[in-house]
């Protein structure tokens, strides 16, 4: 269970910077974790327009945290936080506050997109201060890439493309490469629903098993909401299934 809002990250792309505008205001996606055979957790994403310096953003929250008989011996409560300017569709503000059993992160980073720079905070050991850090064109926080993923119109998000991004996840850029390889009829707790199968290529052994050891299925319409996501991790396996959603701009297209 450990990082489980990091899971988002390695199936999300940026190429260019392009407007959100189809992701709605106070819209809500929650999805259930199971490791294994346990029922271990959940993950929610909420948005909300607002401002940020005076420019329009999408104010994104994502929380994870472990349930029932897993919190008993690793409690997870992890908060992510991303601004995004709706305008370029890159991040201007990023939080990660994480707590996982024992381990304590939080960590607050300001992008600087005209020079290509990003301000790294350590909150958890102000000690520390803040960082300058080179970054480079274009690059995405795990929340921001995720929605500007879905302000893809389905022509330009379609089978048999790849794409090289970069990702700022923790305190590090993380680099993927993810491949669109086909649609696939998807069975949901709400009816079958036609979905994108979408396979990054990750770093193995910190984390995962395999080069490639995540697929992500998302609805092939103009929402592509998240509603499936498997992980072949270093040790075990891990699924999260969408388990609620509100407020999702398109109609979601499920078949009883």
């Amino acid at each position: 269970m450990n990082k489980i809002l990091n899971l988002f990250a390695v199936f999300i792309f940026f190429l260019g910077s392009a407007q959100i505008d189809n992701i709605a205001d106070g819209e809500s996606i929650t999805l259930r974790i199971h490791y294994g055979f346990l029922n271990a957790g959940t993950a929610n994403l909420t948005t909300k327009q607002t401002t940020y310096k005076g420019v329009p953003h999408l104010y994104v929250k994502g929380t994870g945290q472990t349930t029932g008989a897993v919190k008993a011996f690793f409690k997870v409560e992890d908060l992510y936080e991303s601004f995004i300017n709706t305008e370029t569709g890159l991040p201007s503000f990023y939080v990660r506050n994480v707590r996982e059993g024992s381990y304590r992160q939080h960590f607050e980073t300001v992008f600087n997109h005209d020079n290509n720079t990003l301000i790294l905070t350590d909150k958890k050991t102000p000690a520390n201060g803040s960082k300058v850090l080179k970054s480079v064109k274009g690059v995405q926080d795990m929340l921001s890439c995720f929605y500007y993923l879905r302000s893809k119109s389905p022509d330009e998000l379609k089978v048999g493309t790849i794409i090289n991004m970069n990702v700022w996840i923790d305190d590090e850029m993380f680099p993927f490469q993810l491949k669109v390889t086909g649609t696939e009829n998807l069975k949901t707790k709400f009816g079958t629903i036609n979905c994108l199968k979408i396979i990054p290529s990750v770093k193995s052994g910190r984390v995962f098993k395999e080069k490639e050891g995540v697929t992500m299925w998302v609805s092939n319409d103009a929402n592509h909401v998240p509603m499936l996501l498997k992980a072949e991790l270093a040790v075990g396996s891990l699924k999260a299934s969408i388990d609620d959603y509100k407020n999702v701009k398109y109609p979601l297209k499920f078949i009883k």
